[in-house]
């Protein structure tokens, strides 16, 4: 058995959907399935079986010898959340337990950490060095929790026998229908072009940015689903791993990609970033992935236009999940 936590969100459906495409059949998918916002992302994909977040320990202990390999994606994600508990609680005590898991039966693991542990990047965006997690000063809540479980799986005397830690960077693609505000700036777009024909950007508060200049390394989720399958069938050098595109882009090269694909005229105002997240807002990201690479993992990484070409016209145009 495959477990998936969080098989129901974003990249955890995705990855579902991909391990399927590839031929693994027993696959758990394990979260909160109440929501049913995120129902869709699940429907007409064949599973062994879906238990609830509240009762996965007790359904792993009873299950652990058929376990194979956990992907851990579930996590609280909500970047302007502001109840230090929630991710306590979500992103660093249920992760701490998943880990043990791990370690007492012997299954391999593969986590979602996050770029957004970096911070304002005065530290560099870097992987290599493990000791980095204790410099870094991220700038929310959300972060920092993911962070502090980092740093904890670095300090840990007993890890699984292969364990990754991915920081995923902006991650854009299908299936994140339900993520409202939090969804990505791809699919705001386009529901924004959709509706009026033009689409905003926030305006720069730094003198050194221009207007819709801020960078981002945007990564497409089936990108980092073959990365997670990568890691799986690997299985050796375990650590910290960036995961991005490796290539900073402009917000404007992202608007202009989902004008192309759309097939629409150039249209972009701007706005004021909200004041709620004004002062945590990064304005460059950019993945150094050479650590990744130097393991043997030399697929290509879609370009923006590659991505969002796929994105809008396989996916958004139809309501289309993968």
């Amino acid at each position: 058995m495959i477990i998936v936590t969080g098989a129901a969100g974003f990249i955890g459906s995705a990855l579902v959907g991909e391990l399927l495409r590839q031929g693994w059949q027993d696959i758990v998918a394990v979260d909160d399935f109440s929501k049913l916002a995120k129902a869709p992302n699940l429907e007409g994909k064949k599973l062994t079986a879906r238990v609830e977040r509240k009762d996965f320990f007790t359904w792993l202990d009873a299950n652990e010898k058929l376990v194979q390999f956990i992907f851990h994606l579930g996590a609280r994600t909500d970047t302007t959340e502001s109840d230090k508990a929630i991710f306590d609680e979500l992103n660093v005590r249920f992760s701490k337990e998943v880990w043990g898991r791990c370690v007492r039966y012997g299954i391999p693991l593969v986590y979602a950490s996050s770029a957004a542990t970096f911070g304002d990047g005065a530290q560099g965006y870097g992987d290599e060095d493990d000791s980095l997690s204790q410099r870094l000063k991220p700038l929310n809540p959300y972060g920092e929790s993911k962070n502090e479980f980092d740093k904890w799986a670095l300090e840990q005397q007993q890890k699984p026998f292969f364990w990754a830690g991915l920081k995923f960077f902006n991650v854009y693609g299908p299936n994140e229908y339900h993520k409202g505000r939090m969804a990505s700036v791809v699919f705001h777009a386009f529901n924004q072009i959709m509706g009026t024909g033009a689409m905003k950007l926030f305006r720069s508060h730094r003198n050194e940015y221009k207007d819709g200049e801020q960078l981002r390394d945007f990564v497409y989720v089936k990108d980092l689903c073959d990365v997670c399958v990568f890691l799986m069938e690997h299985r050796k050098h375990s650590g910290l791993y960036n995961l991005g595109s490796g290539k900073a882009r402009t917000f404007l090269d992202l608007a202009r990609a989902t004008f192309n694909a759309m097939g629409r005229e150039e249209k972009i105002d701007f706005i004021d970033t909200p004041s709620d997240i004004r002062e945590t807002y990064q304005y460059f990201t950019e993945a150094r992935m050479e650590k990744l690479r130097s393991i043997g993992y030399d697929k290509s990484f879609r370009t923006l236009e590659e991505g969002v070409d796929d994105y809008v016209k396989e996916y958004l145009v139809n309501g289309a999940y993968c």
